[in-house]
């Protein structure tokens, strides 16, 4: 495991929390921006690329049907692997606009082509989903199971404005725990259904999700409720019978404190190392941990965590994502020193993957690397206009 200091050289003010990091065809791509869009990157997508200790962006276009996609912070996101002759794709639901609206829209992002430099245009699709589907929400998690032959996608938690009956102008940008409801849907026909479980009591947001077959382990989270972040380990079970699906919810007893973390998998396997976030609003989790997901469950092991800087020790936030297998992002604020005139720093953390090398120069892996982001030129971020309180509880108290 290795921790390496890295230098922006075009991004200053476009890597803040909230936003998202994905891997599609070999690139890592930052979705999810402070403001809206500049001329710059009309689409507010940019190809991350990391290179001797520095972090460059380029834009990345879409093609001419896309969807608009709106810069979304802390949407649920989720991988779809390539199957059946579709591309692997990305599905992203929800998340706050820069004005501070809440999304409850769904898109598909896959890969359109490779032109010429192997450069990579996107294709963004709004889905459509009927029946009971979930809310305008952030801070909650989408995963896919596989049963019976068949897959759909698993959405909960999260947090959202209080109802439109309830809000007063005093509490109009409060934000609540949604409804602790467990929603499926399937991309093939969009039919959404909404189930409740006794054994999800509270809403929760910022936890973890990881699936495996039929099975999603939902780890921590926080609830605004109670403002706590119980060591909460549950296993939601999805059987997808004919006619109607069969959920089923335990709770184990080996679960972690933990909010708004990391996670990245260091290879094909079911195998997952966990890696910041906070175990209170005052408190990081400057622990490592490896998951691993079997036949007979969940298991957690320590994992001794990299060396912290002191500017990583003493941060009172942080944030980043995984920037592909073994490797995480991360960024911890520069606390105002009129000497640092970037807003962040930003480390490169990087585990042995399990082919046993170790990533090196970032995450890209063409064979042939594009020469876009040689043209260094400064991208930046527009302004926001806000309202309330940020969006997450990376940059404040509760509010995660």
């Amino acid at each position: 495991m290795t921790l390496q200091p890295l230098t922006p050289v075009n991004c200053t003010g476009l890597l803040q929390p909230g936003c998202s990091l994905l891997q599609l065809d070999g690139e890592v791509l930052l979705f999810g921006q402070k403001g809206w869009p500049k001329r710059s990157c009309p689409t507010g997508v940019f190809g991350v690329r990391f290179k001797q200790g520095e972090i460059k962006l380029r834009a990345i276009s879409f093609s001419s049907d896309s969807s608009y996609l709106p810069p979304l912070r802390c949407p649920a996101v989720c991988r779809l692997d390539p199957y059946d002759g579709l591309p692997e794709s990305y599905l992203i639901h929800g998340g706050r606009t820069p004005n501070n609206e809440i999304s409850s829209s769904l898109y598909l992002l896959t890969m359109d082509s490779r032109g010429c430099n192997r450069k990579l245009t996107l294709c963004c699709k709004e889905k459509e989903l009927v029946g009971e589907v979930p809310g305008a929400r952030y801070g909650h998690t989408m995963s896919m199971v596989q049963s019976r032959g068949k897959t759909a996608c698993v959405l909960f938690g999260g947090r959202s404005y209080m109802p439109a009956g309830e809000r007063t102008t005093e509490s109009w940008n409060s934000v609540v725990d949604c409804p602790p409801q467990v929603f499926l849907f399937d991309l093939e026909f969009g039919c959404s259904s909404a189930h409740t479980l006794p054994e999800l009591g509270d809403g929760q947001s910022f936890h973890l999700a990881l699936a495996r077959e039929d099975c999603v382990y939902l780890i921590g989270g926080h609830s605004l409720a109670s403002d706590s972040r119980p060591p909460r380990l549950l296993r939601l079970r999805v059987e997808l019978l004919q006619g109607s699906p069969l959920l089923s919810c335990e709770a184990l007893h080996t679960g972690i404190s933990i909010s708004s973390a990391i996670i990245t998998r260091p290879g094909p396997t079911h195998r997952y190392i966990i890696l910041g976030g906070y175990q209170s609003d005052s408190q990081k989790r400057m622990e490592c941990s490896t998951v691993i997901l079997d036949e007979t469950g969940i298991h957690f092991e320590t994992l001794v965590p990299p060396e912290w800087t002191q500017d990583i020790l003493h941060s009172r936030t942080w944030f980043g994502g995984s920037a592909g297998e073994g490797s995480i992002l991360l960024a911890v604020p520069t606390e105002g020193r009129p000497s640092q005139p970037d807003v962040h720093y930003f480390y490169m953390v990087s585990f042995q993957t399990e082919g046993g090398g170790k990533e090196e120069e970032g995450t890209l892996g063409c064979s042939q690397e594009s020469t876009d982001y040689d043209d260094s030129t400064p991208l930046e971020d527009s302004e926001e206009l806000y309202f309330g309180r940020e969006p997450h509880e990376l940059e404040g108290s509760s509010d995660e």
